[in-house]
């Protein structure tokens, strides 16, 4: 084919590259020359490549003449072959000057050198060299093409491939990946519409395109249309739904995969395990191993890395590094990826001598990910000395280093240490801020959370939706109804819509302060609910006396298909227990375990002790505790001893369940409080005093009653008895109606 005329062109490399001049007896080799022999090279071949690196062009010449006797063609392609080993090899240069030196040279030689020019990413010198060559065929171009597309100058590449004289499928493919990799799918899709002649490439690109950006709906449409899908069609799709986080629709696929090799099984166990999937992710790799004999790869190690540390099991984890010492996994780790997963699973359970002992082995090639892992585990095991020594040892922090130390001081109380890290943090972004927030709340410091938030806006930084959930829940907490509103209408200001986790904090933040109205409306309008969003309904109803609202909730919940859990159990039989329901309750408690198969736990037993007692059945209550499969504890005998003041007071399980709360606690003022007053309501006035004067000889006090209501941003708190307020005269006085007419 004749040369194309490139200069005709508006479009010109070496206007936008420099190119820089070969000169053939100015250059260093690229590796040092240690030896004569190199590997994939014969002797005679490492013979030539030491005297061309040495600029000796007339003994590399005559090594060439001396090659055996062969016709010219065989000679040239004998020729080009060695030109192509040292380019692989990395000697870009001595395979120039083995190429100036050539007696004779076809387009393919050409084309070696030129591909040897891309590989090495030496764009520059390739453009020149395609500029001078005496003829380009359909490889010359796509050669260029594939060298300025994987370098993402793919405006270049676009214009390239507009002036190609003939294009072959490989020159479509090189041009779709290169707009793909680049994030233009719109024109890879008119590329690939406009192909002549799709191959299975063709189709595979642009699938794995769309499934790596998210765009599931189209490449499932390509994906159907596609008519011979291939195994790595498939792994695409698979992959695509897990990185989506539509692991079911992945695995379904999967399960109908006509062929699977190893890296459809490491993208099934990934995607199981990075979607939290963890005991799923591990039962794969087992079926993997025993029903396919299938080998697992580095990538394979990994993904069961994290899913060991994310299921728990340090044993298994254990076994996990084991069997990669067994077989040298750990010594064929090129990227260091196999290291961070184990550093990171070692971390998360709390193990840091064998973490350290990874992380110190690797410590020429550890990352920050690596050394946020280990400052999380000294964390995670409260050795903050230790965490903090590292941070101030490592020399590059990230955000996620900064955002680990602030909150592990916040962790154990230390704010002050925690605040002075955070205005000492050189890139503050809506994660630190809310960490700030959220570690203010944690310590009960909600004022100052709330002028964080003030501030956190003040600085231009959006707050995230778990910003505003930590707020609603501080507010629901402490009964800061006016503050909650104020975050609520914030929210509808600048939010256009509300996820899960903010309807679900409204819900719970407006039952709190007791405006359960507020929080039925937000529920009633949900458009989807999950199980936090039904229990924090059935809870809010429950707390109001709502029994028949509360009951109605988890009739429709059982209706939607969601399953109940220990929570929706605690807050339907406290609804019960509340109006008296005893059969209801006693079916409710029954069905608990026969029917959803949850066990009862602690808090459950004291519900149904005090549905029960206030049934009038204290007996009953009694019975039902000494049948427990365990033995009962302060706050089982503590619910007991609570109901014997309702209806008929119940003198003699009062005694005895005093009795067991004393023998456990003898300092127990509640006890002593609650039997005191149930001598004194049936007349036992001396009893009564006596022990009260047990109480006095023991030191024992009751925690006065705590009230508080805010006022202006101020909270004012209350105890019972307590006159010390400065207005506490007039306010008993406006109580109880004994105000002095002359004021």
């Amino acid at each position: 084919m004749p040369a194309f005329n490139f200069r005709a062109f508006t479009f010109s490399l070496s206007s936008n590259l420099y190119c820089r001049r070969f000169h053939v007896h100015r250059f260093k080799p690229q590796i040092p020359l240690y030896g004569t022999h190199y590997a994939k090279l014969r002797f005679d071949d490492s013979q030539i490549l030491e005297y061309l690196s040495q600029q000796r062009l007339g003994e590399a010449r005559h090594m060439l003449d001396e090659m055996p006797n062969r016709g010219v063609l065989d000679r040239v392609v004998c020729w080009t072959s060695l030109l192509s080993k040292f380019s692989k090899n990395g000697f870009i240069d001595e395979a120039r000057a083995l190429f100036e030196i050539m007696p004779e040279r076809n387009v393919v030689t050409y084309n070696a050198m030129l591909s040897g020019y891309v590989q090495c990413g030496r764009l520059s010198d390739a453009c020149r060299f395609f500029e001078e060559m005496p003829e380009q065929n359909v490889v010359s171009w796509t050669s260029l093409l594939c060298g300025l597309a994987n370098a993402g100058r793919i405006g270049e590449a676009r214009e390239l491939f507009n002036v190609m004289p003939e294009r072959n499928v490989v020159s479509w493919n090189s041009m779709l990946v290169g707009l793909i990799r680049s994030g233009q799918l719109e024109e890879a899709r008119q590329v690939f519409d406009e192909m002549p002649v799709k191959s299975q490439v063709s189709w595979n690109v642009m699938i794995a395109g769309y499934a790596e950006h998210g765009r599931m709906e189209e490449a499932r449409v390509l994906f159907d249309g596609m008519g011979d899908q291939n195994v790595v069609t498939w792994t695409s799709i698979i992959s695509g739904y897990c990185r989506a986080g539509n692991v079911q629709e992945g695995y379904c696929l999967f399960q109908k995969m006509p062929e699977r090799n190893v890296v459809s099984w490491t993208a099934m166990i990934g995607g199981f395990a990075w979607n939290g999937f963890y005991k799923e992710a591990l039962l794969l790799f087992l079926e993997m191993k025993g029903n396919y004999d299938m080998k697992p790869n580095d990538e394979t190690f990994i993904s069961l890395a994290y899913a060991c540390a994310g299921i728990g099991f340090p044993r298994l984890g254990m076994q996990l590094h084991a069997h990669l010492i067994i077989n040298c996994w750990d010594y064929d780790d090129y990227d260091g990826r196999l290291f961070k997963s184990l550093i990171h699973m070692y971390s998360m359970f709390g193990f840091m001598n064998f973490a350290w002992y990874i992380f110190f082995r690797n410590s020429m090639s550890y990352n920050t990910q690596s050394c946020n892992s280990m400052i999380n585990g000294y964390i995670r095991i409260g050795q903050l000395e230790k965490a903090q020594s590292l941070f101030d040892t490592i020399p590059i922090r990230d955000k996620i280093s900064w955002t680990s130390m602030i909150n592990g001081y916040f962790n154990v109380g230390q704010i002050a240490k925690a605040c002075y890290l955070f205005n000492n943090m050189p890139d503050r972004d809506a994660v630190a801020w809310t960490v700030m927030v959220s570690g203010h709340v944690q310590n009960e410091l909600f004022a100052e959370a709330t002028y964080l938030f003030s501030e956190m806006r003040v600085k231009g930084v959006s707050p995230l939706n778990s910003t505003f959930s930590i707020l609603l829940g501080a507010a629901g907490a402490m009964a800061y109804l006016d503050q909650g509103r104020q975050f609520h209408c914030l929210l509808m200001k600048t939010q256009f819509e509300f996820d899960l986790i903010l309807q679900n904090s409204l819900i719970s933040m407006y039952a709190k302060c007791g405006e359960i109205g507020d929080a039925y409306s937000i529920f009633s309008k949900m458009i989807s609910r999950d199980l936090i969003s039904w229990n924090s309904m059935i809870m809010g109803f429950s707390h109001h006396g709502l029994t028949s609202e509360a009951l109605k909730v988890f009739e429709a919940m059982l209706t939607s298909g969601t399953h109940p859990n220990s929570v929706t159990f605690l807050g339907i039989l406290s609804a019960c227990s509340h109006a008296g329901l005893l059969n209801q309750g006693w079916e409710l408690f029954d069905a608990m375990s026969d029917v959803f198969a949850i066990q009862p736990q602690l808090e459950h037993y004291v519900c149904m002790v005090n549905l029960l007692g206030r049934a009038g059945k204290v007996e009953e209550a009694e019975e039902f505790i000494l049948k427990l499969p365990f033995e009962p504890d302060l706050t089982i005998w503590g619910a007991l001893l609570g109901v014997c003041g309702f209806g008929m007071i119940n003198t003699g399980v009062a005694r005895r369940a005093a009795k067991r709360i004393l023998e456990l606690d003898p300092l127990n003022a509640p006890a002593h409080v609650v039997l005191c007053n149930i001598h004194a309501s049936i007349g036992q006035r001396a009893e009564a005093g006596q022990l009260r004067k047990e109480m006095g000889l023991k030191g024992v006090r009751k925690v006065p009653g705590c009230s508080w209501i805010l006022l202006k941003g101020e909270p004012y708190v209350f105890l019972s008895g307590d006159r010390i307020h400065p207005q506490a005269d007039e306010m008993l006085s406006l109580l109880f109606g004994t105000e002095d007419e002359s004021c």
